[in-house]
């Protein structure tokens, strides 16, 4: 059997994460660190100044063990990994099922990828997994459970790179309507930057993010036209984000600028 460590950024009392660990603890060891309340768009942030504080919760006969933590979804992992759970010795990561897509530009905000994120940084196996209906009260994640408890033998069966995740994304529709497995790159999805002002009854002011999709590219090959075509994407994210080209084409210019510090005269 599989040690698996489930995470999200949706809490622990998600349905993408209960259906997720359910249906893997039917086949292998599953064990679940995740979020006390809905921890979205929380990127790969750190609880540095407060302490983080667990409660064992009960996630039914298939799920080994099961704690909730008053942090983020990477303080999940990183805790789970090298404090609560530090014993296991798990083979993967997985989090999610994230209520909603993370396409493109998303993975640099979304707490649900930087979860499998903190998993790749130990070395181990990691997936994120996002349902494209996810924040729909009806939305149903067994289809999407089902196909990750088949993904996992092919993670482990890889020669899994390092410093690598899988970002996987589920369409809105019945498995039957599935048209394909995509591996595939990430797109660009942009939204407005718009905050709404308002008043509380105290008259303090305050601003709401209410940003809109207000483009998504058709380039072929991408995350977000796999979707758009109702095919599961599969997207290997490094976090490696060197742009070698830029260092290969002007390191020669950065070596003059050296000179002229060192050397105001030449």
């Amino acid at each position: 059997m599989v040690k698996i460590l489930i995470s999200n950024d949706d809490g622990h009392y998600a349905p993408g994460i209960r259906t997720l660990a359910t249906t893997l603890g039917k086949h292998h060891d599953v064990y679940v660190s995740a979020p006390d309340r809905e921890r979205s768009a929380m990127g790969h942030a750190l609880t540095l100044h407060k302490p983080i504080r667990i409660d064992e919760v009960d996630f039914g006969p298939h799920v080994k063990q099961a704690v909730s933590v008053t942090g983020t979804p990477s303080d999940c992992v990183k805790l789970a990994l090298n404090a609560t759970m530090a014993d296991v010795g798990f083979d993967m990561v997985i989090s999610g099922i994230n209520h909603g897509p993370n396409l493109g530009y998303d993975v640099l905000y979304s707490g649900t990828v930087s979860a499998a994120m903190e998993g790749s940084w130990h070395g181990l196996p990691s997936v994120a997994v996002s349902l494209m209906n996810g924040f729909d009260r009806a939305a149903e994640f067994e289809h999407t459970a089902e196909f990750i408890a088949n993904l996992v033998p092919f993670v482990q069966s890889v020669d899994f790179p390092n410093r690598t995740l899988l970002n996987v994304n589920f369409p809105a529709v019945p498995l039957q309507d599935v048209t394909g497995i995509r591996l595939t790159k990430l797109g660009a999805r942009m939204y407005t930057d718009s905050y709404e002002r308002r008043v509380d009854p105290r008259d303090q002011v305050y601003f709401w993010l209410a940003g809109e999709i207000i483009e998504s590219d058709g380039e072929e090959g991408t995350d977000i036209t796999a979707i758009r075509d109702n095919a599961i994407s599969i997207t290997p994210v490094t976090f490696d984000l060197t742009n070698e080209t830029f260092t290969e084409d002007h390191q020669w210019e950065l070596n003059d600028l050296y000179k002229t510090l060192c050397d105001p005269s030449t």
